[in-house]
Protein backbone atom coordinates (compact mmCIF):
# COMPACT_ATOMS: atom_id res chain seq x y z
CA UNK A 1 0.00 0.00 0.00
CA UNK A 2 1.23 3.09 -1.24
CA UNK A 3 1.59 6.14 1.29
CA UNK A 4 -0.45 9.22 0.98
CA UNK A 5 0.61 11.95 -1.59
CA UNK A 6 -0.83 15.10 -3.01
CA UNK A 7 -2.63 15.47 -6.47
CA UNK A 8 -1.37 18.60 -7.98
CA UNK A 9 -2.74 18.34 -11.26
CA UNK A 10 -5.39 16.54 -13.10
CA UNK A 11 -5.61 13.17 -14.80
CA UNK A 12 -5.90 11.90 -18.56
CA UNK A 13 -9.22 11.66 -19.74
CA UNK A 14 -10.01 8.03 -21.63
CA UNK A 15 -7.81 5.70 -20.52
CA UNK A 16 -7.85 2.33 -20.05
CA UNK A 17 -7.53 1.37 -16.05
CA UNK A 18 -9.15 4.77 -15.23
CA UNK A 19 -12.46 3.67 -14.38
CA UNK A 20 -10.69 0.61 -12.74
CA UNK A 21 -8.45 3.44 -10.82
CA UNK A 22 -11.66 5.71 -9.84
CA UNK A 23 -13.66 2.64 -8.55
CA UNK A 24 -10.65 1.56 -6.25
CA UNK A 25 -10.88 5.22 -5.04
CA UNK A 26 -14.67 5.46 -4.37
CA UNK A 27 -15.41 1.48 -3.55
CA UNK A 28 -16.09 2.87 0.11
CA UNK A 29 -19.10 4.54 -1.41
CA UNK A 30 -21.90 1.88 -0.86
CA UNK A 31 -20.96 0.62 2.45
CA UNK A 32 -23.63 0.70 4.58
CA UNK A 33 -26.02 1.47 1.69
CA UNK A 34 -30.34 0.40 1.63
CA UNK A 35 -30.99 1.04 -1.38
CA UNK A 36 -29.23 0.11 -4.72
CA UNK A 37 -26.25 2.80 -5.76
CA UNK A 38 -25.03 1.83 -9.06
CA UNK A 39 -21.67 3.21 -10.28
CA UNK A 40 -19.83 3.06 -13.44
CA UNK A 41 -16.65 4.86 -12.99
CA UNK A 42 -17.80 8.35 -11.88
CA UNK A 43 -21.54 7.92 -12.64
CA UNK A 44 -23.13 7.22 -9.44
CA UNK A 45 -27.13 6.33 -8.92
CA UNK A 46 -28.71 5.80 -5.67
CA UNK A 47 -32.00 4.16 -6.38
CA UNK A 48 -35.15 3.49 -4.54
CA UNK A 49 -38.87 2.95 -4.11
CA UNK A 50 -40.69 5.52 -1.99
CA UNK A 51 -44.40 3.63 -1.98
CA UNK A 52 -44.00 4.61 2.00
CA UNK A 53 -42.30 7.29 4.06
CA UNK A 54 -39.80 4.36 4.87
CA UNK A 55 -38.47 4.39 0.87
CA UNK A 56 -37.61 8.34 1.38
CA UNK A 57 -36.36 7.59 4.60
CA UNK A 58 -34.33 5.25 3.67
CA UNK A 59 -32.79 7.29 0.83
CA UNK A 60 -32.23 10.00 2.91
CA UNK A 61 -30.42 8.63 5.07
CA UNK A 62 -27.95 6.81 2.05
CA UNK A 63 -27.45 10.40 1.07
CA UNK A 64 -26.65 10.90 4.29
CA UNK A 65 -23.89 8.47 4.10
CA UNK A 66 -22.81 9.94 1.20
CA UNK A 67 -22.43 13.55 2.72
CA UNK A 68 -18.29 12.96 2.30
CA UNK A 69 -18.07 12.57 -1.55
CA UNK A 70 -20.57 15.70 -1.86
CA UNK A 71 -17.60 17.78 -2.98
CA UNK A 72 -16.73 15.66 -5.64
CA UNK A 73 -20.42 15.13 -7.19
CA UNK A 74 -23.12 16.64 -9.05
CA UNK A 75 -26.46 15.92 -7.95
CA UNK A 76 -29.97 15.81 -9.26
CA UNK A 77 -33.17 14.03 -8.20
CA UNK A 78 -35.24 12.47 -11.27
CA UNK A 79 -39.30 10.98 -9.86
CA UNK A 80 -40.45 8.70 -11.85
CA UNK A 81 -43.14 6.44 -11.91
CA UNK A 82 -46.99 7.67 -12.02
CA UNK A 83 -48.27 9.50 -8.85
CA UNK A 84 -44.67 9.62 -7.54
CA UNK A 85 -45.16 11.93 -4.50
CA UNK A 86 -41.72 13.97 -5.59
CA UNK A 87 -40.43 14.30 -2.04
CA UNK A 88 -37.43 16.98 -1.57
CA UNK A 89 -33.71 15.03 -0.68
CA UNK A 90 -31.15 17.00 0.90
CA UNK A 91 -27.17 16.49 0.56
CA UNK A 92 -25.44 17.68 3.59
CA UNK A 93 -26.87 20.96 4.11
CA UNK A 94 -27.55 21.47 0.59
CA UNK A 95 -31.52 20.84 -0.93
CA UNK A 96 -31.12 18.86 -4.05
CA UNK A 97 -32.54 20.34 -7.52
CA UNK A 98 -35.08 18.10 -9.25
CA UNK A 99 -34.33 17.07 -13.23
CA UNK A 100 -37.08 16.28 -15.74
CA UNK A 101 -34.28 14.58 -17.42
CA UNK A 102 -30.89 13.40 -17.43
CA UNK A 103 -28.00 11.95 -19.38
CA UNK A 104 -27.02 8.69 -17.99
CA UNK A 105 -24.07 7.00 -19.65
CA UNK A 106 -24.95 8.42 -22.98
CA UNK A 107 -28.53 7.89 -23.01
CA UNK A 108 -31.08 10.34 -21.90
CA UNK A 109 -33.59 9.60 -19.26
CA UNK A 110 -36.50 11.34 -18.55
CA UNK A 111 -39.34 11.11 -15.72
CA UNK A 112 -41.67 9.67 -17.66
CA UNK A 113 -39.62 7.28 -19.17
CA UNK A 114 -40.55 8.83 -22.92
CA UNK A 115 -37.71 7.99 -25.25
CA UNK A 116 -38.82 10.04 -28.14
CA UNK A 117 -36.52 13.12 -27.54
CA UNK A 118 -33.74 10.33 -27.29
CA UNK A 119 -34.37 8.67 -30.63
CA UNK A 120 -34.52 12.70 -32.20
CA UNK A 121 -31.12 13.21 -30.66
CA UNK A 122 -29.15 9.96 -32.02
CA UNK A 123 -31.17 10.28 -35.64
CA UNK A 124 -29.49 14.25 -35.21
CA UNK A 125 -26.23 13.16 -34.42
CA UNK A 126 -26.34 10.21 -37.67
CA UNK A 127 -27.51 12.57 -40.21
CA UNK A 128 -24.99 15.41 -39.33
CA UNK A 129 -21.97 12.57 -39.40
CA UNK A 130 -23.90 10.79 -42.61
CA UNK A 131 -24.01 14.91 -44.40
CA UNK A 132 -20.20 15.02 -43.21
CA UNK A 133 -19.14 11.90 -45.16
CA UNK A 134 -21.62 12.52 -48.45
CA UNK A 135 -19.39 16.14 -48.47
CA UNK A 136 -16.64 14.80 -47.68
CA UNK A 137 -16.31 11.36 -49.46
CA UNK A 138 -15.96 11.57 -53.68
CA UNK A 139 -16.17 7.98 -53.68
CA UNK A 140 -19.78 6.76 -53.48
CA UNK A 141 -19.28 3.01 -53.98
CA UNK A 142 -20.76 0.70 -51.70
CA UNK A 143 -16.94 -0.70 -50.82
CA UNK A 144 -16.71 3.19 -49.40
CA UNK A 145 -20.21 4.51 -48.01
CA UNK A 146 -20.83 0.87 -46.38
CA UNK A 147 -17.96 0.58 -44.06
CA UNK A 148 -17.72 4.43 -43.28
CA UNK A 149 -21.75 4.12 -42.20
CA UNK A 150 -21.34 0.92 -40.41
CA UNK A 151 -18.40 2.53 -38.34
CA UNK A 152 -19.33 6.24 -37.51
CA UNK A 153 -23.31 6.26 -38.33
CA UNK A 154 -25.49 2.79 -37.52
CA UNK A 155 -23.63 3.05 -33.75
CA UNK A 156 -25.82 5.92 -32.98
CA UNK A 157 -28.73 4.34 -33.74
CA UNK A 158 -28.28 1.40 -31.86
CA UNK A 159 -26.18 2.40 -28.97
CA UNK A 160 -27.65 0.46 -25.59
CA UNK A 161 -31.25 0.06 -27.84
CA UNK A 162 -32.34 -2.50 -25.58
CA UNK A 163 -32.32 -0.07 -22.96
CA UNK A 164 -34.09 3.22 -24.57
CA UNK A 165 -36.12 1.14 -27.49
CA UNK A 166 -39.33 2.42 -28.61
CA UNK A 167 -43.10 3.33 -27.96
CA UNK A 168 -43.96 5.05 -31.00
CA UNK A 169 -43.46 3.74 -34.65
CA UNK A 170 -42.54 7.57 -35.47
CA UNK A 171 -39.71 7.15 -33.42
CA UNK A 172 -38.59 3.76 -35.36
CA UNK A 173 -39.42 5.42 -38.82
CA UNK A 174 -37.12 8.25 -37.40
CA UNK A 175 -34.13 5.75 -37.16
CA UNK A 176 -35.41 3.95 -40.14
CA UNK A 177 -34.71 6.94 -42.59
CA UNK A 178 -31.30 7.66 -41.50
CA UNK A 179 -30.23 3.90 -43.00
CA UNK A 180 -32.58 4.70 -45.86
CA UNK A 181 -30.28 7.99 -46.81
CA UNK A 182 -27.40 6.31 -46.35
CA UNK A 183 -28.58 2.94 -48.74
CA UNK A 184 -29.50 5.98 -51.55
CA UNK A 185 -26.17 7.84 -51.49
CA UNK A 186 -24.68 4.54 -52.77
CA UNK A 187 -24.09 4.84 -56.94
CA UNK A 188 -26.42 2.77 -58.67
CA UNK A 189 -28.75 1.78 -56.17
CA UNK A 190 -31.37 5.51 -55.75
CA UNK A 191 -33.86 4.34 -58.05
CA UNK A 192 -34.66 1.07 -55.94
CA UNK A 193 -37.16 0.83 -52.98
CA UNK A 194 -35.61 0.39 -49.80
CA UNK A 195 -36.56 -2.90 -49.45
CA UNK A 196 -34.22 -4.01 -52.50
CA UNK A 197 -31.40 -1.65 -51.57
CA UNK A 198 -31.11 -3.86 -48.18
CA UNK A 199 -31.43 -6.69 -50.15
CA UNK A 200 -28.81 -6.11 -52.84
CA UNK A 201 -26.65 -4.88 -50.45
CA UNK A 202 -26.83 -7.99 -47.60
CA UNK A 203 -28.21 -5.65 -44.57
CA UNK A 204 -31.23 -6.01 -42.02
CA UNK A 205 -33.27 -3.06 -41.58
CA UNK A 206 -32.69 -1.42 -37.61
CA UNK A 207 -35.80 -3.31 -36.83
CA UNK A 208 -34.54 -6.70 -37.50
CA UNK A 209 -30.98 -5.90 -36.09
CA UNK A 210 -32.73 -5.13 -32.95
CA UNK A 211 -34.99 -8.40 -33.01
CA UNK A 212 -31.68 -10.25 -33.44
CA UNK A 213 -30.00 -8.41 -30.69
CA UNK A 214 -32.91 -9.21 -28.33
CA UNK A 215 -33.12 -13.26 -29.01
CA UNK A 216 -28.98 -13.26 -28.62
CA UNK A 217 -29.77 -11.87 -25.64
CA UNK A 218 -32.69 -14.32 -24.57
CA UNK A 219 -30.62 -17.33 -25.35
CA UNK A 220 -27.75 -16.11 -23.82
CA UNK A 221 -29.51 -15.34 -20.53
CA UNK A 222 -31.15 -18.89 -20.69
CA UNK A 223 -27.81 -20.81 -21.55
CA UNK A 224 -25.89 -18.62 -19.27
CA UNK A 225 -28.22 -17.05 -16.85
CA UNK A 226 -26.47 -13.20 -17.15
CA UNK A 227 -26.92 -10.23 -19.66
CA UNK A 228 -25.39 -9.71 -22.82
CA UNK A 229 -25.72 -6.17 -24.89
CA UNK A 230 -25.70 -6.53 -29.11
CA UNK A 231 -22.37 -5.26 -30.50
CA UNK A 232 -22.90 -3.12 -32.79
Amino acid sequence: MSKWRPVTCDVPQGSVPGPVLFNIFARDTNSGIECTLSRFANDTKLCGAVNMLEGRDAIQRDLDRLEKWADLMTCKVLHMGHGNPRHKYRLGGEWLESSHEEKDLGVLVDEKLNMSLKCALAAQKANHILGCIKRNMASRSREVILPLSSALVRPHLEYFVQLWGFQHKKDMDLLERVQRRTTKMIRGLGNLSCEDRLRELRLFSLEKRRLQGELISALYQERWGGTVYQGV
